[in-house]
């Protein structure tokens, strides 16, 4: 069974706004068997409309449509949608008492043009919007389904679960679609396809494999369908369970329950440990992802970004000396910073990172994408420079994966603990 999404609004196609309608509505289908063919965004404008909406009738079973719904003229969707379906808008006094209503609740007045939202089309379902005065409008033409709803994420949202999510399972005989997928960190697609290649090419038929990669993680996706979901849940377990004994090392966990930041934070609390940051050219985003999970308070006690060299000198208290002989881009001023940072926070790990992300490389020597990064454990420091090349944004977000990459192999070396179990 599969379904087309159309987004209808000029604010998405001029980039003012965000498609995140089309996102959670695949999801939510996805969850109940209900495949995406295609995501559509298109303009207001009634051609447009009507061409997508035939276009989408010859390809799909079901068609979910979101914006255009509002008071004003420039909302066509729901008179385009009248043309298309030979219909006639009417009155729908209950739509009428529940606008009210919601007027009512905000002592708000409501006028003429808000009550418009009551005229909806004759052969149409309407599905009450229990957060706005847009109804949704289930329609039926030659055996496929065309949803209308509004383009406010908040009042979409309530309209799928209380209405469209359960009458599509109603209306279809539709199979269970399960996902799982496995995070990994530290090795790149190519290297990760050879090593679990023969055990991709023994992968059950109906169990699909995808590699989605970015920067300084590899996602693996496994993509089971069938009719019994418990069976389908039992056998993608026994398969992550055969990965795991081929890429072990390099796998955090599954990306429904587990992140690197979310491993270091359950390693951290379960051993009682404690950590620190000093960032130059990451610039703190580092600590932004450790302090983003709940929890993050128990273990971390803070970071210095220490992104000039005056910085790094009078509040970090790395050396004058150490600087000038080898510049701030150096293994040996990525050693200090780790050092001076476990000092200052007293804590029991310290991550640090100096580089050069461009576009320049002012007064240094090294190129840019170089970074140098140290891990100052209870026992040692531990140091590794990296080219991550470019762009800056890149740079940025590669080298702080990198260090809490680096910190958590640290603390699983160091600790007793195997690696997470998923």
């Amino acid at each position: 069974m599969q379904a087309e999404i159309i987004t209808i609004g000029d604010e998405i196609l001029i980039g003012q706004i965000t498609d995140t309608n089309s996102k959670w509505i695949a999801e939510e289908l996805n969850k109940i068997g209900i495949s995406i063919y295609q995501i559509t965004s298109i303009q207001d404008d009634k051609e447009h409309i009507l061409k997508a909406i035939s276009e989408a009738e010859s390809n799909v079973d079901i068609i979910l449509i979101t914006g255009g719904l509002g008071p004003t003229k420039d909302d066509i969707t729901k008179l385009t949608l009248t043309e298309y379906f030979d219909d006639e808008l009417v009155l729908q006094k209950d739509i009428v008492d529940h606008i009210k209503h919601l007027f009512s609740k905000i002592n708000y007045a409501y006028t003429e043009l808000d009550l418009q939202q009551a005229m909806l089309p004759k052969k149409a379902l309407i599905l009450k919007n229990n957060f706005g005065t847009a109804s949704g409008m289930w329609f039926v033409k030659n055996g496929k389904i065309i949803i209308s709803m509004p383009g406010v994420p908040n009042e979409m949202k309530g309209l799928m679960k209380d209405h469209v999510l359960s009458k599509l399972q109603q209306s279809f005989d539709l199979p269970q679609i399960v996902h799982k997928t496995i995070l990994t960190y530290g090795m790149g697609e190519s290297k990760v396809a050879k090593k679990i290649e023969s055990w991709e090419n023994n992968l059950p038929l109906y169990i699909k494999l995808a590699y989605l990669p970015s920067y300084g993680r590899l996602r693996l996706r496994l993509t089971a369908k069938g009719i019994n979901r418990i069976q389908l849940e039992d056998t993608l377990s026994h398969q992550i369970q055969q990965l795991q004994k081929i890429i072990g090392d390099i796998i955090v966990g599954l990306e429904e329950s587990d992140s690197l930041e979310i491993s270091i934070n359950q390693l951290m609390r379960k051993n009682g440990l404690t950590l620190s940051m000093a960032e130059s050219c990451t610039g703190g985003n580092m600590a932004k992802k450790i302090s983003s999970e709940a929890g993050a308070s128990h273990f971390f006690k803070g970071s210095i970004v220490a992104y000039s060299k005056n910085i790094k000198i009078d509040i970090l208290g790395v050396s004058q000396n150490t600087i000038d002989n080898y510049s701030v881009v150096s293994k040996e001023v990525a050693q200090e910073m780790a050092l001076q940072s476990k000092i200052i926070f007293k804590t029991d790990y310290a991550l640090s990172t100096t580089g050069n992300a461009g576009p320049t490389v002012d007064d240094t020597d090294k190129s840019v994408g170089v970074v140098f990064i140290a891990i100052a454990t209870p026992d040692d420091v531990i140091i590794e420079e990296f080219n991550f090349g470019k762009p800056r944004e890149k740079v940025i977000e590669r080298a702080s994966i990198k260090g809490l990459e680096m910190l958590r192999r640290e603390i699983l070396k160091n600790t007793r603990n195997s690696l997470l179990d998923i």
